[in-house]
């Protein structure tokens, strides 16, 4: 065994060196780029805006493409009559009801609720605008033989019923063509107004209606304005100038204020009267000529035209009404009318243009609080005129 040591000035050889790792394989190109990112967030791919504008691009194309196609059907199937832009009131469109494969066309309108002059659309369209306007519709299209309305109304403003009544007259005076009243559940004061001047009424043994008469009303507030000890202080410029004024005692409302108030309730009751007269007369005579027994106002009609109202029964026995049924018996009957067989139903809906869908962002309307009740209750104001049940008039 050899314990020799080496020389002072010689080094011990160093140990053989251990083999390298091998290389990490490469990270996937999404964390990669992730970790390339700056630390504070670097500006993103803007991608998905682009994505975006193109599908609104694609949709706004579509809704124009739609737009012609509808005008071009419209005018290629409205038969002789050919359509005519409306540059005013509300865009309408025809909506296929029923579809009995049949060429000529009867328009369904709807009347339902408290007959209101105020807008019923978000882009400010009336009640009265929306019925002139399909009228015009049934009107300009020679495939549309008659109308058929249904009403399910209490009746409501004075005004407002009589622009339709008088939309209705014209319409059958100008075109020719009948319209049928089909009542609902109710169909009473405003709403028998409306139908009265149609060439065939038809209601259920259940309808409600009748109600021939008019309503004002208004509140006195000055005995609980005493007892708050409330003060009013009213400067005019005439005896009457604060006429139907809740804040007056009873005592201080001159007589002649009463019969001023009286005169001209009973100058638009005589209106209603006559309006129904006419109108079940005028239909009486024009059914006659078409072989359609209808029927005729009785005597002793204005005995019961005192605001009482009426069930569908005693409307035909006293002849407001022509007929007991059903809206498949009115249609029935708007077809004879017409002279003709068959016929698919149709109705007209307020189209929605592209440009609604930005008003909706740029109109503001103020918050509203709506407690439910189980009905909606018609919003009366004081001293205006009213055609309207009793039930809702309260």
């Amino acid at each position: 065994m050899d314990n020799t040591l080496p020389p002072n000035n010689e080094t011990p050889a160093p140990p053989p060196e251990a083999p390298a790792p091998p290389p990490l394989p490469p990270p996937p190109p999404m964390i990669a780029a992730r970790e390339a990112a700056p630390a504070g967030g670097g500006k993103r791919s803007g991608r998905g805006w682009m994505y975006v504008s193109i599908v609104l691009f694609v949709l706004l194309v579509l809704v124009i493409i739609a737009g012609f196609s509808r005008v071009a059907v419209r005018m290629f199937s409205s038969g002789t009559t050919p359509y005519k832009a409306r540059t005013s009131g509300p865009v309408l469109e025809e909506v296929l009801r029923e579809d009995n494969r049949e060429r000529n066309k009867i328009a369904v309108l709807s009347l339902d609720g408290v007959i209101q002059g105020g807008n019923i659309d978000a882009r400010g369209y009336g009640l009265v605008e929306v019925i002139r306007s399909q009228l015009d519709e049934a009107a300009e299209d020679a495939r549309v033989k008659a109308v058929v309305l249904r009403i399910d109304s209490p009746g409501g403003e004075v005004l407002a019923s009589d622009d339709i009544s008088r939309a209705i007259k014209e319409f059958q005076r100008k075109s020719g063509k009948p319209v049928v009243a089909s009542m609902g559940n109710v169909a009473a004061s405003g709403g028998y107004y409306v139908a009265a001047p149609c060439r065939w009424i038809v209601a259920n043994e259940l309808t409600i209606t009748g109600s021939i008469g008019v309503i004002m009303s208004t509140w006195n507030y000055r005995n609980l304005m005493d007892k708050v000890g409330v003060v009013p202080q009213t400067f005019k410029s005439g005896k009457f100038k604060d006429m139907l004024s809740g804040q007056r005692e009873l005592k201080d409302i001159p007589p002649e204020e009463r019969a001023m108030i009286q005169s001209l309730i009973d100058e638009t009751y005589s209106k209603f009267k006559r309006v129904v007269e006419e109108g079940r007369e005028h239909a009486f005579d024009s059914n006659q000529k078409l072989k359609q027994k209808g029927r005729k106002l009785s005597a002793d009609w204005a005995e019961y035209a005192d605001g009482r109202v009426l069930s569908g029964t005693e409307a035909f026995r006293f002849g407001f009404v022509d007929e007991l049924g059903s809206f498949e018996d009115a249609v029935a009957t708007a077809q004879n009318l017409a002279g003709i067989t068959g016929a698919n139903l149709v109705e007209y809906h307020l189209r929605y243009e592209f440009s609604d869908f930005f008003r909706m962002f740029g109109k503001s309307e103020p918050k509203q609080i709506k407690v439910d009740l189980g009905f909606d209750a018609p919003r009366l104001q004081a001293g205006k005129l009213y055609f309207l049940a009793p039930t809702f008039a309260q």
